[in-house]
């Protein structure tokens, strides 16, 4: 069975949606086979990888929503290994729905739990920069959760903020999830800041964060105005190499 990895941090702009393109794009360069659930109402994963989908095209939002099977609403990529559920602005519909359903929560899981996806080696849920339903579903259906954090100011008060959600998680609905790891991201190591942040986590978090850490990087921002994983558009850059062996990483020890 894959292994269901969240990714997500309720603080927009710390390399969520940069982290879930390249990661997976990595690993499928790996030759691992790879399904990216958009479930951003923004589908900056969906564009940042090629794709632009009419509001109402088939989409993550009708496959929870029960109106498509996962067939009719994936995609492929560029990439031999890599497949996507795309997202629209609908999904921010799922979050009025949410208030009126019975186990709102479940949702996720319950449509999952009906597709046979055994192919895959990793999922990879993109969540929303908030910490509504659509979010907490996918902490509910997945095996483990990956925290993008920037290295910059304020980036502990809200990881502790997101470490409480889990528990609530935990303690609620699955008691499984795990949190597969800390990711430091935009780390300057020029950046006086940027290094204590780094230590904070280390010492807070010590047998959370990656050794891996993203860098700033121009080509990891200019990659999705092209549509492309920073591995399809500069493979030798610093923040290529640095996805590569974050998903080096997560293979060697997961």
């Amino acid at each position: 069975m894959p292994r269901i990895m969240a990714v997500a941090n309720q603080k927009g702009g710390v390399g969520k949606t940069t982290t879930t393109i390249n990661l997976a794009a990595s690993l499928a360069v790996e030759e691992k086979k790879v399904l990216i659930i958009d479930l951003d109402p923004q589908g900056n994963t969906t564009s940042g990888l090629g794709i632009s989908l009419s509001p109402s095209a088939p989409s993550s939002y009708q496959f929870i929503a029960g109106t498509r099977s996962m067939g009719e609403c994936m995609l492929e990529t560029s990439l031999k290994y890599l497949s996507l559920l795309p997202g629209t602005m609908q999904m921010a519909g799922f979050e009025a729905e949410g208030a009126k359903m019975s186990n709102p929560h479940l949702t996720l899981r319950k449509k999952m739990a009906e597709c046979s996806l055994s192919d895959y080696d990793f999922i990879f849920l993109d969540c929303p920069p908030s910490l509504g339903y659509i979010t907490i579903n996918a902490l509910v259906a997945a095996d483990s959760v990956l925290i993008p954090v920037q290295c910059e100011f304020f980036a502990l008060e809200g990881l502790s903020h997101l470490l409480k959600t889990l528990e609530r998680v935990r303690k609620s609905w699955n008691p499984s999830l795990e949190i597969e790891g800390i990711l430091p991201t935009m780390f300057d190591k020029r950046n006086r800041l940027s290094n204590q942040v780094l230590d904070e986590l280390k010492n807070h978090f010590p047998e959370m964060v990656f050794k891996s850490i993203i860098p700033r990087n121009v080509t990891l921002g200019e990659a999705p105005s092209h549509g492309k994983p920073v591995l399809l558009y500069d493979a030798m850059s610093r923040g290529a190499q640095s996805y590569l062996h974050l998903a080096r990483e997560i293979l060697a020890y997961g």
